[in-house]
C-alpha cells in the first residue's frame, strides 16, 4: 500500500532537492516558486540559464534561470523565447536556422525598460498654444 502523505508532486520535489542541493532548492523556490532539477541546455548573452527535464509535467519541462534579482520576461532573447515556448524543438544554441539568421549589422537585444529610470520620455519640440499663469505680484504701497 502507497503512502498518501507522499504524493507524486512531493516525492519530486525530495528528488529534486536531493539532485540540486539545498541552498539551489531554497533559492528556486524563493525566484521561481518551485524546486526543478533538469540538464543545462545553454545561456545568452545577458547571463541567462536555460534547462530542460522531460520528466517534469508537459509545457513546465523548459525553464529559465534570470541573472538578474530584478528580472522580467523582456530579459529573454527572442531565439531563446521560442526555445521555451516549444516554436522550436532544438534549442538555438544548437538549431542552424538560428545561427544563420543572426546578422552582424542586428543591433544586440534590449529589455524593456517600461517603468524604470532608462524609460524612453518623449518631449515636445513645438511651442504650446496656451502658455502657464504666472502671477504677477503687484508693489505694495
Amino acid at each position: 500500500m502507497s503512502n498518501p502523505i507522499l504524493t507524486p508532486s512531493i516525492r519530486r520535489v525530495i528528488q529534486n532537492i536531493r539532485q540540486v542541493g539545498y541552498r539551489q532548492a531554497w533559492r528556486d523556490l524563493q525566484y521561481i516558486g518551485d524546486v526543478k532539477a533538469g540538464t543545462f541546455v545553454g545561456q545568452d548573452e545577458h547571463g541567462n540559464k536555460y534547462f530542460e527535464n522531460q520528466n517534469e509535467t508537459l509545457w513546465r519541462h523548459r525553464w529559465v534561470d534570470y541573472a538578474s534579482h530584478d528580472y522580467n520576461a523582456s530579459q529573454v532573447t527572442p531565439e531563446w523565447h521560442a526555445w521555451l515556448s516549444h516554436m522550436k524543438h532544438l534549442p538555438p544554441t544548437i538549431d542552424q536556422d538560428v545561427q544563420a539568421a543572426k546578422r552582424p549589422w542586428q543591433i544586440p537585444h534590449h529589455e524593456n525598460l517600461t517603468g524604470t529610470r532608462g524609460a524612453y520620455k518623449p518631449y515636445s519640440t513645438t511651442t504650446k498654444k496656451v502658455k502657464d499663469w504666472e502671477p504677477i505680484v503687484a508693489q505694495r504701497q
